[in-house]
């Protein structure tokens, strides 16, 4: 069960009415995670900001960005993230079978050689960043991914360590 409560007062509420109503466009609900963050609008407008410009925009595609997340969370063991990227991936077309291939091996599952590198570099930023070596860092730039390519990937890897950490703090109910 939430922590916090989810519900705002009315005079916030209405402050508030734009940015859910793009939240509610974007999702078709307002997700408990926008809810928790409303708590503090500043900050509930920051992330959605950047949620905007992370996972809306940019070159790197919708299916990759959300493997990123999806896997992200699955290592940082957050469930409620998992259970709303799992359902995004499957609702931008994404079988059963692939799913399972990515949550278990996403080697095994339908990506070029330069977004099985993205996606595997983002995740060792994610358990530690540190400990990737330059080596291993060419070999990423070798599969052609670009530095705004680099820093797309890592800036899905960052939004949803912060979104984990966070949903898993407050133990945020998954309403997916």
């Amino acid at each position: 069960m939430t922590r916090i409560t989810l519900t705002i007062d009315d005079s916030t509420q209405q402050k508030l009415a734009p940015i859910f109503a793009e939240i509610e466009g974007a999702f078709g609900m307002v997700p408990n995670l926008f809810k928790a963050y409303a708590q503090h609008p500043p900050l509930l407008q920051a992330n959605w900001n950047k949620v905007k410009a992370v996972m809306m925009e940019g070159s790197l595609s919708r299916k990759l960005k959300e493997t990123i997340a999806v896997l992200v969370s699955q290592d940082n063991g957050c469930s409620y993230c998992v259970a709303a990227h799992s359902g995004a991936l499957q609702a931008i077309g994404v079988s059963e079978e692939e799913l399972k291939k990515i949550m278990e091996n996403f080697e095994n599952a339908d990506f070029s050689a330069k977004e099985e590198a993205l996606i595997g570099f983002a995740r060792k930023a994610n358990s530690n960043p540190l400990r990737i070596p330059a080596e291993e860092f060419s070999a990423l730039k070798k599969t052609g991914a670009s530095d705004a390519e680099i820093v797309e990937a890592l800036g899905v890897m960052e939004i949803f360590t912060a979104f984990n950490k966070f949903l898993d703090s407050l133990e945020v109910d998954i309403d997916f």
